[in-house]
């Protein structure tokens, strides 16, 4: 089975086909599996991950759909490096220092709010949903997250109904869709709030990323912060 952390139950888990395709896809962005790479035969791989043979090719068929991989018949999977990237995780850009890892999160807690003041401005809302995480990878935790949704997008959110993806979330439970997003990357302190499992104490110096997303129709709904350790991860933008 993919990498997990012990924390993941904290969200809905996505299903393990879907972790499988979502951690193939950022070794294929990573450069660990490269464009025409042939993989292990379906039986290795599903004995690899834990999962029946069945599962894994749920799995590839979600990357063959994505033009990621090219299945010959009686050849076996070859990797398609140029495909499009439609992965839960392509907006992600935190990776291992030697690439890829399979994200998974921790809720460390949940409010709607009134926006505080040093929030920059985003949405026609005054309240905010605001989600405080811990981060991971391959069940390595590599960064704190402190996101804010517009209170417009949704008046409630149960916080136990959310899945590991807020993406996927705000996709499948609210019929919203982060089509765009700006980064600025950075230095600030570590926040008060971190907890023991993140390396890196209150006021460490942390790599710093704060990210401002646009719906499906134009508006900027959704504002986040987040604290990585350097050490541990990588900020990666891939251009084409």
């Amino acid at each position: 089975m993919p990498p997990d952390s012990s924390d993941q139950d904290t969200f809905i888990p996505l299903p393990v086909y879907m972790q499988i395709a979502e951690l193939l896809v950022r070794e294929i962005k990573a450069g660990r599996l490269v464009d025409g790479e042939r993989l292990p035969t379906e039986r290795a791989m599903a004995a690899q991950y834990g999962v029946s043979v069945a599962t894994l090719r749920k799995a590839l068929a979600r990357l063959t759909d994505q033009g990621l991989l090219e299945r010959r018949q009686g050849s076996g999977n070859y990797i398609r490096a140029s495909g499009k990237d439609d992965s839960i995780y392509a907006l992600f850009r935190l990776e291992r220092p030697d690439g890829g890892g399979l994200p998974t999160t921790r809720l460390l807690s949940f409010a709607t709010i009134p926006k505080p003041a040093d929030l920059p401005a985003f949405g026609a809302g005054r309240t905010g949903h605001r989600f405080r995480r811990l981060r991971c990878l391959d069940a390595v935790p590599i960064a704190l997250e402190e996101i804010w949704l517009d209170g417009s997008v949704a008046e409630t959110i149960d916080p136990a109904q959310v899945s590991q993806s807020l993406y996927h979330f705000y996709q499948t439970s609210l019929g919203l869709w982060i089509t765009r997003a700006e980064d600025w990357v950075g230095v600030a302190p570590v926040p008060d709030w971190r907890v023991d499992q993140f390396s890196l104490g209150p006021g460490a110096p942390a790599g710093f990323i704060e990210r401002f997303g646009w719906s499906q129709e134009g508006a900027r709904v959704e504002y986040s912060r987040t604290w990585f350790d350097p050490e541990r991860a990588r900020y990666v933008a891939r251009l084409k």
